[in-house]
């Protein structure tokens, strides 16, 4: 068994059967360890790497020559792809300093075809006033293995209370909330039927603005008037627009790439929870959210599938695959900070309530297992 290759420490958890694996050591080495056992097998990837931006941190120093900077982190890149099943993703948090040299070296790796999209995430809220531009987003590039299987696997997401808004009932409807939508489109590719003048209810005529055509023919849309599936307005009076109505919508929508504070959180909001969990400690500077990585595995992932991050950090990613009951692999060099990931990850087991937890109603239970490099 390839985990023989690496120090068990060890277990964390109520059931001895236990994958999800915590490993302290140099990640290039360990994912070459655990190439074999896990080929193939990693639904999901989230790594967030050092920035390489010259900024001093609590943890470390993020001032690598730009070429090796560029290098190593490559060199990583291809190891993780080999993790990824066909279905899978991998997802790469970065700023503006070296994300155009990322993504260049990134559509090699994956090729350019497999390129889904960047996330630009707003990761701050406040105004910083001593530079010429205050920052207030970062970056995630998205990959597939395949883009067409993660195509049909993804999963969409919830409708936001900002798009339920829109359905409302203005006309005590007895088939409930709807909203109205534009009755016409385009006419670049409309053909002769959808060219016609509408008779309203109350015997107004409507013609079509200049560039377009009715989205029905005809005899479609006269039927969908006798259904009462078309609004003319309050008074009758109004451009006819189709009704559709809530019942019928699917209430899952595609993910967009703009993530919004009030949505997926803040650097500030993570070290909020770093500090209710760690008081009187020296946490990170910037972690991540849980739930911008909560966001990441409700669309890359379901329960059961294997998340790995092989520059764990402050242990986020672990901490919202346990919760979210996803299997993971975490991996992290840095003494001192393995010794607060494995602290996270033992409230986490017993219940933990800060970031995501009262949203899921996390309730605590599982565990992991604590390996390290052999010397």
């Amino acid at each position: 068994m390839e985990l023989k290759k690496l120090k068990f420490v060890k277990r964390y958890s109520s059931n001895e059967l236990e994958e999800n694996l915590i490993i302290k050591g140099d990640n290039r080495k360990i994912l070459d360890i655990l190439k074999n056992k896990y080929s193939k097998k990693v639904k999901c990837i989230y790594i967030d790497p050092p920035y390489n931006n010259g900024e001093k941190y609590n943890h470390y120093l993020d001032d690598k020559d730009h070429k090796k900077w560029l290098k190593d982190l490559s060199s990583i890149l291809k190891q993780l792809k080999e993790f990824l099943t066909e279905e899978g993703s991998i997802w790469i948090s970065i700023d503006d300093n070296e994300l155009h040299y990322l993504k260049t070296e990134a559509d090699k790796i994956f090729n350019r075809k497999n390129f889904i999209n960047t996330i630009v995430w707003q990761h701050r809220t406040t105004r910083e006033n001593r530079n010429i531009f205050s920052n207030n987003h970062e970056y995630i590039l998205v990959y597939a293995k395949n883009i067409n299987q993660f195509k049909q696997s993804r999963n969409k997401i919830k409708s936001s209370s900002d798009i339920l808004k829109r359905y409302k009932n203005i006309d005590d409807d007895s088939r409930g909330l709807w909203q109205s939508v534009s009755a016409h489109v385009q006419s670049g590719h409309g053909v002769k039927s959808q060219f016609y003048t509408i008779t309203a209810p109350n015997g107004k005529i409507h013609k079509l603005p200049n560039g377009r055509c009715w989205v029905y023919n005809k005899e479609k849309m006269n039927a969908e008037i006798k259904k009462g599936n078309v609004w003319f307005g309050k008074d009758g009076n109004g451009v006819p627009r189709l009704k559709k109505f809530l019942r019928d919508m699917s209430l899952l929508v595609t993910p967009e790439t703009l993530w919004t504070s009030d949505v997926v959180g803040t650097t500030n909001l993570a070290k909020k929870q770093s500090l209710k969990l760690f008081k009187d400690k020296l946490v990170f500077d910037t972690p991540k959210p849980e739930k911008l990585i909560k966001s990441i595995l409700e669309i890359a992932t379901n329960e059961g599938d294997i998340v790995l991050d092989a520059f764990l950090g402050s242990g986020t990613t672990t901490a919202v695959s346990h919760k979210m009951n996803r299997r993971y692999i975490g991996i992290e060099k840095e003494h001192k900070t393995i010794k607060y990931i494995l602290n996270r990850m033992n409230q986490v087991i017993n219940g933990d309530k800060s970031g995501i937890s009262n949203e899921i109603k996390w309730q605590g239970g599982g565990g992991f297992c604590y390996y390290s490099q052999k010397t």
